[in-house]
């Protein structure tokens, strides 16, 4: 059996309408924190012309690598080991493409993944988070309250993000807010360029 996601599963339709109005051009796209990869098998064909990577944190990366082999698809690249404090691929990348990350690690490692990032962004570039947000500080549902109250007991260094906070990081390296997209379950993608 392979790792499953429900809220992934959920996720992907409203994730792919978003990312159509963004992923317009061939290119290379870095997805970090694939999970189960659910997202990559699934969106990865309905772009054919971007080359997709998934990345992983390495003790992940078998069953990720397990999901990709059978679904695979011709842009869809092996996934890579990728942690945010350690060496990083290349690029340049056209995209870079996250779900449900920035709440698991904490601001420091958030703010090295965008720095990381946006270095290997190619100048026109475009990076698309999804995920939960607070906004001036505030959850944007008691759903969001509870989450972010049980991420913190599992670890103090975890937490749902100010929007406003991760737009300053992007705007530290240069990038703006093109886009900032509701999405079902209170969740929202923010896009950067």
């Amino acid at each position: 059996m392979l790792p499953f996601s429900q809220a992934a599963e959920n996720n992907k339709g409203p994730i792919l309408e978003v990312l159509r109005e963004y992923l317009t051009a061939p290119g290379t796209l870095l997805e970090i924190g694939a999970g189960t990869g659910q997202h990559a098998v699934w969106l990865a064909p309905r772009f054919p012309d971007i080359g997709w990577t998934p990345s992983e944190q390495p003790e992940h990366l078998h069953d990720l690598n397990r999901r990709l082999g059978a679904e695979p698809a011709a842009n869809l690249r092996p996934a890579i080991p990728l942690r945010v404090q350690e060496a990083w691929p290349l690029g340049p990348f056209e995209y870079i493409f996250s779900a449900n990350t920035f709440h698991i690690m904490s601001a420091d490692q958030v703010t090295l993944c965008i720095e990381q990032a946006c270095r290997r962004l190619s100048a026109q570039g475009r990076f698309c988070v999804y995920g939960p947000f607070h906004y001036d500080g505030q959850p944007t549902s008691d759903s969001n309250r509870r989450f972010d109250q049980s991420l913190q007991a599992r670890d103090p260094a975890m937490g749902i993000r100010d929007q406003e906070w991760v737009v300053a990081r992007f705007a530290d390296q240069g990038r703006a807010l093109l886009g900032d997209h509701a999405m079902p379950a209170n969740n929202r993608v923010l896009v950067f360029g």
